[in-house]
């Protein structure tokens, strides 16, 4: 369940990790806030991940669309990954059949994508979250966003009960994205038009902060920019 928050002055709401395996955190309210340069649509705390391996690669081949071109969105290690339940809530909004465009690693390929933001919001919300889910954190008053999801991939519907840990979805490449990721907010209203970020925090994950080499143990946080995360599993909590 969330946990504290009641207004604008209350306690940060404390969800899971909506993954397993490894991730990079990207555009961390850790770093910066507003975390993603804005408060439309409820961004202020939001944060993106990106699935890694191992190495911390976010997709494990590159040739000369890499640098010159778009690439297909199944080449990256996210794409198609499970996307969980932060927390046990009640789906109210879900939204599929946004198509998952191209990658775009290349800053060749990304001048016209950026050219074309501003069209993508005056189309609205759909063109900028794609397909997204939004569940409504109990009594807190709070609802968390995941978005960017892999079209057709949706295991939920508006009216649904999820618990935390149950795939609602999987990670795709729709909406505002240049690569497959999940972004994930926490705001006060389920309108994304007129909603307000609420601040979050994650709880029992491993963090390797950018630059580091061994992970740290973190029993509740936010993960720094640039850091790869991992939730714990249940048994390991608290060793």
């Amino acid at each position: 369940m969330a946990e504290g928050w009641r207004g604008p002055s209350a306690r940060e709401v404390v969800l899971s990790l909506p993954f397993t395996g490894l991730w990079l955190a990207r555009n961390s309210p850790a770093r910066r806030v507003p975390s993603h340069g804005t408060d439309l649509m409820g961004e202020r705390y939001a944060i993106d991940f990106i699935g890694v391996d191992e190495r911390g690669r976010t997709a494990g081949h590159r040739d000369w669309r890499t640098f010159l071109a778009t690439e297909p969105p199944d080449r990256f290690f996210a794409f198609g990954r499970p996307i969980l339940a932060p927390a046990d809530g009640v789906v109210v909004a879900a939204h599929d059949g946004e198509p998952d465009h191209a990658a775009r690693r290349s800053q060749l390929a990304l001048v016209p994508y950026m050219a074309g933001q501003l069209g993508r919001i005056r189309q609205g919300v759909a063109a900028i979250a794609g397909n997204h889910v939004i569940i409504e954190l109990g009594e807190s008053g709070a609802y968390a966003a995941l978005v960017h999801l892999r079209s057709g991939s949706l295991r939920v519907a508006a009216g649904a009960r999820v618990t935390v840990g149950q795939q609602i979805a999987a990670c795709g490449n729709s909406g505002n994205s240049t690569q497959p990721h999940v972004h994930m907010q926490v705001m006060d209203s389920p309108d994304l038009s007129v909603a307000r970020g609420v601040p979050m925090a994650f709880r029992h994950f491993r963090e390797r902060p950018a630059g580091a080499t061994r992970f740290l143990i973190r029993q509740t946080g936010i993960p720094g920019e640039d850091a790869v995360v991992e939730p714990l599993p249940a048994a390991d909590v608290n060793h």
